[in-house]
C-alpha cells in the first residue's frame, strides 16, 4: 500500500480503512465523553474549512487555534487544515485569572505569525474587547459562532509532500515562542518512525499488536498532537484523550482508562508517572489492570531512575511489566521524535561521563535509545566538531522529520539549521550509538568557573523534600556583579509552618553542598502550584527567574533568613543589570 502525501489523504485513509474506530474526548470532569467516528471526524473537517472559507480565510495562511482539548478544538484545526490554511495551535487560557497576559500573548502571536484568523473562547474575546487589543477582537471568533457559519464551496486543496502542513509553537518557556514549519513529509514521516520504533522490539510496526491510544497531553504540544493524535490517525489507532487539568486534578482517571481494555500505549513526560506514584490512592490500586498497557513512552523532560523505580514498585504487581517504559527524546523542530529505546527490555542506565561529573553532577542517565527510522544524530563540540562516543556535546540531528524553519525568522533558523543540521541545544553522549542526555546549554548554571545544569539542583531539592511530581523545585542563576553568578533555588512546599521549613531548608542546603560542591545564595519557599509552568509540566526557569528579580515571588515565611541556613538573601535588581 502507498504511503499518504498529505495529511489531508492521511485523514481520508483511515476514515475508509477504520470506520468504526475513531476518537474519544472527555469533559474536564473526566466523567463523561463524546466519540466520533473517523468518518465523522473527516465529514465535520471538510465542512469547518467551509466555515472557515465563508469567514474569510484562505490557503496558506495562519490560523491561530486557542482552545482546551475539545471537539471545538478538532473542528477548527481540521477545518484550517482541510482549506489548505496553516493551523497553528497554542495553549488555551488558564482556567482562573491571567487572562490580560493571555490576550497580550495571543495579539504578539498573531503579529508574528502575520495570522488575521484566530479561534478563542467567549472569554478571552471578551477581555480583548476590555484591553482594546483590536487586532484580537478582529481576528478572533468563538467556537459557537464558527460553528453557526454557513459553510462556503471549497476546492480541496492537494499538497505536495513538501507543502507546509502546519505551524507548530515552541514550548515557550521563555519569551515568545518561535512558530516552527512542518511540512507534510515530515508529520507522516515521523508519526510512522514512531510506529516502527515502538514495534522494534517485535521485529514489526506498534499497530500490529495495540489496537488504542490513551492520553492527557495538550494537542498544542508536540507530544499530543503528533505523538498520539496524528500518530493514531496515520495508522488507524483508537484515541481517548483527557484534558491536561482533569490529569492533574485526578491522574487515577488516566490509568483507569488504560485498566483492562484493549492493547493500548500511551505517552507522558516523567512527572506524570511521579504523580501517579505519590496521588494514586491504595484503595484505587486494587481496581488497576495495568497489563493492557503494552508501551508507556516517557520523555519531553529528564528522565529520572528513581521515578521510574518507584512507578514500578507500585504498579508492577498490577500488571504493568518491567519492560513497559520506553524513553524516547524528540523535539518541535524534528516534528517529534529523534530517539527511541528499542532494546525491549527494562530502562537502562549508564554512568555519566567523567567530563561530566564535575558539570552535571549526575550519577547515572537514561538510555534514550538509537535514532528512529531515517535519522541521524550526532554528538557535538564547539564549531560543530563531532565528538566520540562517551564525549558529552550538544546534540544535533539530521533526517526526514527536521522542520522547515521557524517562520518569518531566518537569522534565528540559520542559527539553528547548520550545513543541514539540526543544532538541538541539547547536552548528551552516544554509548553504542544509543543517546544518553545530560542537560541543556541554554539553561546553564556557571559558578566560580563551574558548570551546573538546573535540573540536578532540581532533583536534590525533591530528593530532601519528597517532590517531582506535583511539587516541584527551580534553579536558577543570577549575576552578582564583580564575582559572577550565584545560584538560586525555589522550592514548593506542602507544609508552610516556618520551624518545619527552617529545617528543611538547611536540609537542602547541606545536601547542595555535599552533592555538588555549591552554596547555594538564595533558598526560597513558596507554596505547592505557584512555579510556572508549561502545559506539559516543565518549570519555566527563565521566567521564574524574571519573576525572583522583580520581588514578584510570594516567600514563605522562615526562620533565620530565607530557606534558613546562612547566605541567604535577596538581590536587589540593580544587581542582576545586562544579566543574560
Amino acid at each position: 500500500m502507498s504511503h499518504p502525501e498529505s495529511l489531508q489523504h492521511a485523514f481520508e485513509r483511515v476514515a475508509a480503512d477504520f470506520p468504526d474506530r475513531g476518537i474519544a474526548v472527555y469533559d474536564r470532569r473526566g466523567r463523561h465523553r463524546e466519540h466520533r467516528r473517523y468518518p465523522e471526524v473527516v465529514a465535520a473537517a471538510r465542512a469547518f474549512a467551509g466555515k472557515w472559507a465563508a469567514l474569510g480565510a484562505s490557503p496558506g495562511e495562519p490560523v491561530l487555534v486557542s482552545l482546551p482539548t475539545s471537539w471545538d478544538w478538532f473542528d477548527a484545526w481540521l477545518g484550517a487544515l482541510f482549506l489548505g490554511a496553516h493551523p497553528v495551535a497554542m495553549a488555551p487560557a488558564p482556567a482562573f485569572g491571567a487572562a490580560e497576559g493571555h490576550v497580550r500573548r495571543i495579539a504578539s502571536i498573531l503579529e508574528g505569525l502575520g495570522a488575521g484568523r484566530a479561534v478563542v473562547s467567549d472569554a478571552v474575546r471578551d477581555e480583548a474587547r476590555r484591553l482594546g487589543e483590536e487586532h484580537v477582537v478582529r481576528a478572533a471568533v468563538t467556537p459557537s459562532e464558527l460553528r453557526t457559519v454557513t459553510p462556503a464551496a471549497v476546492v480541496p486543496p492537494a499538497p505536495a509532500p513538501g507543502d507546509l502542513a502546519f505551524l507548530q509553537l515552541t514550548s515557550g518557556s521563555t519569551g515568545l515562542p518561535r512558530a516552527v514549519m512542518i511540512p507534510h513529509r515530515a508529520a507522516l514521516h515521523n508519526a510512522m518512525a514512531i510506529d516502527y520504533a515502538i514495534g522494534a522490539p517485535q521485529n514489526t510496526q506498534a499497530r500490529a499488536f495495540t489496537e488504542s491510544i490513551v492520553s492527557w497531553l495538550p494537542l498544542h504540544h508536540d507530544m499530543g498532537l503528533v505523538g498520539c493524535f496524528l500518530l493514531a490517525v496515520r495508522y488507524g489507532y483508537a484515541l481517548t484523550l483527557f484534558q491536561p487539568a482533569t490529569f492533574l486534578a485526578r491522574p487515577h482517571l488516566w490509568l483507569d482508562e488504560m485498566s483492562g481494555g484493549p492493547a493500548c500505549m500511551t505517552t507522558a513526560p516523567n512527572f506524570a508517572y511521579q504523580l501517579c506514584v505519590e496521588r494514586v490512592a491504595e484503595r484505587r490500586l486494587e481496581e488497576l489492570d495495568l497489563a493492557s498497557v503494552r508501551n508507556a513512552m516517557t520523555g519531553a523532560e529528564m528522565i529520572r531512575p528513581e521515578t521510574v523505580g518507584a512507578f514500578l514498585d507500585l504498579f508492577g504487581p498490577r500488571g504493568f511489566g518491567t519492560s513497559t517504559f520506553r524513553p524516547c527524546y524528540g523535539l518541535a523542530e524534528a516534528t517529534l521524535a529523534v530517539t527511541f529505546d528499542q532494546s525491549g527490555g527494562e530502562v537502562r542506565t549508564r554512568p555519566a561521563p567523567e567530563d561530566t561529573d564535575r558539570s552535571l553532577g549526575l550519577r547515572d542517565v537514561v538510555c534514550n535509545g538509537p535514532p528512529v527510522l531515517d535519522t541521524e544524530v550526532r554528538i557535538c563540540g564547539p564549531g560543530d566538531v563531532p565528538r566520540p562516543e562517551g564525549a558529552v556535546g550538544e546534540v544535533q540531528i539530521r533526517g526526514p522529520g527536521v522542520f522547515g524553519g521557524y517562520l518569518h525568522e531566518p537569522e534565528a533558523t540559520a542559527a539553528t539549521l547548520r550545513k543541514g543540521w539540526l543544532c538541538t541545544g541539547d547536552l548528551g553522549f552516544l554509548d553504542a550509538g544509543e543517546l544518553y542526555l545530560t542537560g541543556r546549554t541554554k539553561d546553564l548554571l556557571i559558578i566560580r568557573g563551574h558548570n551546573f545544569m538546573p535540573h540536578e539542583l532540581e532533583w536534590v531539592a525533591e530528593g530532601v523534600t519528597g517532590g517531582g511530581g506535583a511539587v516541584r523545585a527551580g534553579a536558577f542563576s543570577v549575576a552578582a556583579g564583580p564575582t559572577g553568578e550565584e545560584a538560586v533555588l525555589v522550592v514548593e512546599a506542602h507544609d508552610v509552618d516556618a520551624a518545619r521549613l527552617g529545617a528543611l531548608g538547611r536540609e537542602i542546603r547541606d545536601s547542595v553542598g555535599r552533592s555538588l560542591s555549591l552554596t547555594l545564595a538564595d533558598l526560597v519557599f513558596v507554596r505547592r502550584g505557584r512555579l510556572p509552568r508549561t502545559t506539559s509540566g516543565k518549570v519555566k526557569r527563565r521566567q521564574l527567574r524574571e519573576r525572583y528579580l522583580r520581588g514578584e515571588l510570594d516567600r514563605l515565611e522562615v526562620p533565620g533568613g530565607q530557606g534558613g541556613g546562612s547566605g541567604a538573601r535577596t538581590p536587589r535588581n540593580e544587581n542582576h543589570e545586562g544579566t543574560p
